[in-house]
């Protein structure tokens, strides 16, 4: 073979193996370019990202109050390039509700997409879609302090009278709270075993917060007991009356009264009628005549009622004898 012949089959060799080994490259690169192209497509199309975005609720006309409880965050589905959803911050996403117009009652806001500030990413869902809004109005007044007594004073003695300090408090709140409150209540004082002789009670007690959203201008009450001894009447029949001063013999009829007394129950418990009804016969001359009856009560004692009202009194001359009654038989 000549030599030229071989040269040229030398060089076609290496242009063959050249054009093979860059085949193989371009092969392997355009693989690599469509694996890449591939992944920045999916990573530009069809992310889906869930957030929590603040709610805030602002520019609430004055004297308004909200009385439910509003959430403070929705949550939201975005759609878009994963690039773009990880810029996202909720924090950043703060939707702010403009409440100046709302008015008394029920009112209901609907969220929609172009609320929330998510650039060139889509907002495909709100949970919630709509948030509810309970609007009251806010209003004062007062109203009077009842005091709650627990218990039973002392035998014997009754409770006079009660007294708190304030008399009344303001109350401030909701409409809807505030109007049905007639009084407010205090904890319950204890009085239980309490005497007249012990000059009442004072304490301070706490008031019991009425239900619902509504303040109270005090927590609590100075309440002052005034505790005397317990009052009532007791009757006594066939109390025998006597006859004072004199010396003679009498005969007196009806021998017998009956008598109502007013008075504290201790005292009446142990009030002993004998001797306290009578008639007064000084200087009474002898014979007959009709006296009035007297009764003679302890101090802080009242006579109601007597029956009768006057008896009929003979005196006659003979003197008593030492050591009787001076009643003729």
């Amino acid at each position: 073979m000549r030599l030229a012949e071989v040269i040229e089959r030398i060089g076609l060799g290496d242009a063959r193996k050249r054009l093979a080994r860059n085949t193989a490259l371009r092969v392997i690169a355009l693989v690599i370019a469509v694996a890449l192209w591939m992944f920045v497509n999916a990573s530009q199309h069809g992310t889906l990202e869930n957030l929590p975005v603040p709610i805030s609720y602002r520019s609430l006309p004055a004297g308004s109050v909200i009385i439910n409880t509003p959430p403070d965050f929705v949550k939201i589905d975005v759609a878009g390039p994963k690039t773009l959803l990880s810029l996202l911050r909720p924090d950043r996403l703060t939707v702010r509700l403009d409440l100046a117009r709302v008015v008394q009652g029920q009112t209901e806001i609907k969220l929609r997409p172009s609320m929330f500030n998510v650039g060139r990413t889509t907002v495909t869902r709100i949970s919630p879609a709509e948030i509810s809004l309970d609007i009251d109005r806010v209003v004062s007044r007062e109203v009077p302090v009842h005091l709650n007594v627990d218990g039973q004073v002392a035998a014997g003695y009754q409770i006079n009278g009660v007294e708190v300090t304030p008399a009344n408090v303001a109350l401030s709140g909701p409409s809807r709270y505030v109007a049905p409150i007639a009084r407010i209540e205090t904890e319950p004082l204890s009085v239980k075993g309490i005497a007249a002789g012990l000059g009442g009670l004072t304490r301070e007690v706490a008031l019991v917060p009425p239900p619902g959203p509504v303040r109270l201008s005090s927590a609590r009450v100075e309440a002052r007991v005034a505790v005397g001894e317990r009052i009532t009447e007791m009757e006594f029949r066939g109390v025998e009356v006597e006859v004072r001063d004199t010396e003679y013999k009498f005969r007196i009829d009806p021998a017998r009264a009956t008598i109502t007394v007013r008075g504290p129950v201790i005292k009446l418990a142990s009030l002993d009628p004998k001797g306290r009804v009578y008639v007064d016969a000084k200087d009474g001359a002898p014979g007959s005549r009709e006296m009035p009856l007297q009764v003679d009560l302890p101090d802080g004692m009242q006579l109601v009622r007597q029956s009768p009202e006057k008896v009929r009194l003979r005196i006659y001359r003979g003197k008593r004898v030492s050591g009787g009654d001076g009643r003729a038989s």
